[in-house]
């Protein structure tokens, strides 16, 4: 009870410390009053004229909108909702039909979708990249949802959704405010990476939804209402990247001396005034900036204002660590289009929130919602610089005052002090689950602080105690915390991959601290009669377009593969376009056609190809402005993948390097990728003959998988890592299956992907359980993956593996693999599988990683199976 007491205070306070105007804005907007009207509420369809899209308003009653079809699990069927003018959202609620106990239609889930134009359709995502809104338990309640991060936006969509055919109902109403501020879109630089000691810190802009290749057209966290704090690496937000508030860019990467930021206005606006809220980290080289330079365009076709209205900031006090809120004056200009400069004071600018008051000339209020909290008189101590002498000069909003730090600090040093002595009872005396005396703590110095100080004193008082009463239960209900303390207590690894070398940064589990753990100790070498799977002295590749296909050690002239010739150049120009296949974080993959692959004697390759047919190939392109290591990585992985030559492997036939932009050219089969190829087929023995659905014999499905395997023991000789194991990363010829590397890049499998903290994206599903936990990636983690690889063939790839299962419930599942207390999940038989495969795909999903079988093991038993069926 006191743990829940502890989660609900924690709630509490975070929403307190936010600070945002957000809260605030948390309106009902009319679904239920009537204020928006029935012409504004349109359907996909309506299943009779009693559940029509108006009836979707109703709280009361039986009245919802139903539409005319069962809804299927890809949620095509949709609700919309017309605001008429743009919206700040901040909460959905959502209710089924209950018809007085008749009806039992609700959506479980949902997908959101909105637009400020009516043109083009964003879907919402979370801050951790998932799109899926839980929804409705049963028909009455209604269940109402944050929208973290919130949107702006004139038309909402809701896609009901459901894990199998069945019908549903819909009642929905939205809450939020006018959106005044008018701003349609901003365009930026994206944020930069910064390192401390060691540790990444992401400045991008998470919840862009515009282009993010060049950050344009799109509103993101700069408008999002929620203020960085002073220290840009404790997040506001739980479960989040440190620097996740700020938008970020280092003066020395970007190039210049300023960062330019647009920003396209609904309509033209008089502007008066602009805030923006800065990081002013300075003993870690982020500043204010100290000048801004901003032009004007009155209409979209009219040109800038000249000369561009220059804004100084006094540089006196920018020794104070503290963020600040600037208010910039802007003269009442009129503006359509508004492109600002802002000028670098140091290596590192941090922007957290941009916002904009109006005059009343533009039919608008006073001030923007929501707007940064409203400017406070200043008065510098100093005059400005004699170089800005004469410009406008900013006004620092920033409302720290020496008495308030005086109080918090004191309040730290108390309750510091308390912490220490409850931990040390903890630790001699185990009472970790006795919560209940430290509830009774928190509750008399919140009664204090709430009588003495002031409200920000109370808030801090209550992170800290909420911490003091929950940390050490979330600790202990932590496998990975589990891990670390037993590797400190035993001074070795875990037993059962002792086997396995150091760890290649693995990446941060859910719900751990997001800084890395201290690497335990390095075990002795194994004696020869153990399998070792290596993981020292490799190169971890991430590809031209951001994916990380291979983990491979440096070759030696005398191993296996290693005596690749120089690569041919190939000319551009022999290279047709026929489609994008996908892109990544450093550049695209392209489906290109080589008309007349015979006439280019320099491509050593024995082509199949009958004269004057085309060769299919695919082209990694490295983007002309992609950094010096992306390059490097580039050069690398052409190096490396020249010396890949087996049947089963995807071959490097070519390379433009010769000029940017940097390309490489591959193989690519036919038929697609495994996947594709699989889903539009059924199995022969179990539908029969079909004159209109493609087939496919339990023969063939083993012939493909021996191959799989016979590709991957060529790379497990090489102790080659792919890391990315799937029917999605192999490619089907009319005889051959090859493994490759595209499936990261392409939009079509981004479900098959779980995104670490909106960064880093993880096939937790075909992952083992020692890659999500541990973040360590073997050959015996790559067995693992073929096992779910071969589960996906045999199941002709009809579904996600653990598709009863969310992200969050997978990566519980690998907790269980850790503790191994027999509550573990594996994938279950596929109808058409023997129970010796299966034993096989069992033995892959080993807990322990020393007994699952080598690749040689596989591919010689998959290939025995396969003759005996000939």
């Amino acid at each position: 009870m006191a743990l829940l007491f502890s989660f609900f205070f924690l709630f509490i306070s975070v929403a307190f410390l936010s600070a945002s105007a957000a809260a605030q804005c948390r309106y009902a907007l009319g679904m239920e009053d009537g204020s928006i009207l029935d012409s504004d509420i349109t359907a996909s369809s309506a299943w009779s004229d009693s559940t029509e899209a108006k009836h979707a308003r109703s709280v009361k009653g039986d009245g919802a909108w139903c539409p005319a079809g069962a809804v299927f699990p890809d949620g095509s069927e949709y609700l919309q909702v017309d605001l008429r003018k743009l919206h700040f959202l901040a909460l959905v609620g959502t209710q089924g039909r209950h018809a007085d106990g008749h009806g039992q239609e609700f959506a479980r889930s949902y997908r959101l979708r909105y637009s400020r134009d009516g043109v083009k359709w964003i879907t919402w995502k979370d801050r951790w990249g998932q799109e899926v809104v839980s929804g409705n338990e049963n028909t009455y309640d209604v269940v109402l949802k944050d929208l973290g991060p919130p949107i702006v936006a004139r038309m909402v969509r809701f896609y009901p959704l459901a894990d199998r055919v069945m019908s549903v109902c819909l009642r929905v109403e939205l809450y939020g405010c006018v959106w005044t501020d008018g701003l349609k879109a901003y365009a930026a630089p994206v944020g930069h990476v910064m390192n401390l000691s060691g540790l990444p810190v992401y400045l991008n802009d998470s919840t862009y939804d515009g282009s993010t290749e060049v950050q344009f057209g799109g509103l993101g966290q700069l408008c999002d209402g929620v203020l960085g704090g002073d220290d840009f690496m404790e997040s506001k937000e739980l479960r989040v990247w440190p620097g996740y508030d700020y938008l970020g860019w280092n003066r020395d990467v970007l190039g210049k001396p300023s960062v330019d930021i647009e920003f396209h206005f609904e309509k033209p606006r008089v502007l008066r005034v602009m805030q923006v809220h800065s990081n002013n980290r300075h003993t870690q080289g982020v500043r204010v900036f100290n000048k801004v330079e901003c032009v004007f365009k009155g209409g979209l076709l009219q040109p800038w204002s000249s000369p561009a209205l220059a804004l100084a900031v006094p540089l006196d006090d920018l020794k104070d660590p503290s963020s600040r809120t600037l208010s910039l004056p802007l003269d009442g200009r009129l503006a359509h289009i508004l492109r600002c400069s802002f000028f670098f004071t140091d290596t590192w600018l941090l922007l957290s929130e941009i916002s904009f008051l109006s005059g009343n000339d533009d039919d608008s209020t006073s001030s923007s919602t929501p707007a940064l909290p409203p400017p406070a008189p200043h008065h510098p101590s100093s005059a400005p610089p004699p170089l800005l002498a004469g410009l406008p000069v900013a006004k620092d909003d920033s409302s720290n005052t020496a008495i308030l730090i005086g109080c918090l600090v004191g309040i730290i040093l108390l309750l510091l002090a308390v912490i220490a002595v409850i931990l040390w009872r903890q630790y001699w005396k185990k009472l970790l689950g006795k919560v209940r005396p430290y509830f009774v703590l928190f509750c008399l110095l919140y009664a204090v602080a709430h009588l003495v100080l002031c409200r920000w004193c109370v808030c801090v008082c209550i992170c800290v105690c909420v911490c003091v009463c929950a940390l050490p239960a979330l600790l202990l209900n932590n496998p990975a915390y589990h891990l670390l303390l037993s590797d400190h207590r035993k001074g070795s690894r875990p037993s059962t991959c002792q086997a396995q070398e150091k760890s290649l940064n693995p990446p941060p589990y859910p719900g751990s601290p997001p800084y890395p753990a201290l690497s335990p100790p390095v075990s002795p070498p194994l004696p020869p009669s153990v399998p070792h799977y290596a993981e020292a002295d490799i190169v971890s590749l991430q590809g031209v377009s951001g994916n990380n296909m291979y983990a491979v050690p440096a070759l030696a002239s005398s191993s296996p593969g290693a005596d690749a010739g120089p690569l041919p150049e190939l000319q551009r120009q022999c290279l047709v376009f026929k489609e994008k296949l996908g892109e990544g974080q450093f550049g695209e993959v392209h489906l290109c056609e080589i008309e007349n692959p015979q006439d280019l004697p320099n491509l050593e390759f024995p082509f199949n190809v009958r004269k004057g047919r085309p060769l299919l190939v695919a082209v990694k392109i490295l983007r002309p402005d992609a950094s010096k290591n992306a390059r490097n990585d580039f050069l690398k992985e052409v190096k490396i993948l020249s010396r890949l030559k087996d049947p089963n492997i995807i071959r490097l036939l070519g390379v433009c390097v010769s000029s940017d932009p940097l390309c490489m050219v591959t193989e690519y089969m036919e038929c697609g990728d495994l996947n594709q190829y699989l889903s539009h087929r059924v199995l022969l023995d179990k539908s029969g003959p079909s004159h209109t659905t493609p087939t496919i014999s339990y023969p063939a499905l083993i012939s493909m998988a021996s191959q799989i395997a016979s590709g991957m023991k060529f790379l497990s000789s090489l102790n080659f890592v792919h890391r990315d194991l799937a029917t999605r990363n192999c490619l089907v010829g009319e005889r051959h299956i090859k493994i490759a590397d595209f499936g990261m890049s392409r939009n079509l499998y981004a479900g098959d992907y779980y995104r670490i903290q909106g960064r880093a994206v993880l096939p937790i599903r075909w992952m083992a359980w020692e890659c999500i936990l541990m973040g360590k990636f073997t050959t015996a983690s790559d067995v693992w993956a073929f096992g779910v690889t071969l589960w996906e063939m045999l199941s002709v790839c009809q579904e996600q593996p653990y598709s009863n299962l969310t992200d969050e419930q997978v990566i519980d599942n690998a907790g269980e693999f850790f503790r191994d207390q027999g509550r573990q999940v594996y994938l279950g038989k596929p109808a058409v599988c023997p129970q010796g495969l299966y034993e096989l795909m069992l033995s892959c999903w080993n807990r322990d990683c020393k007994l699952r079988p080598s690749f040689g093991h596989i591919h010689a038993f998959l290939a025995e199976d396969a003759m005996n069926m000939v």
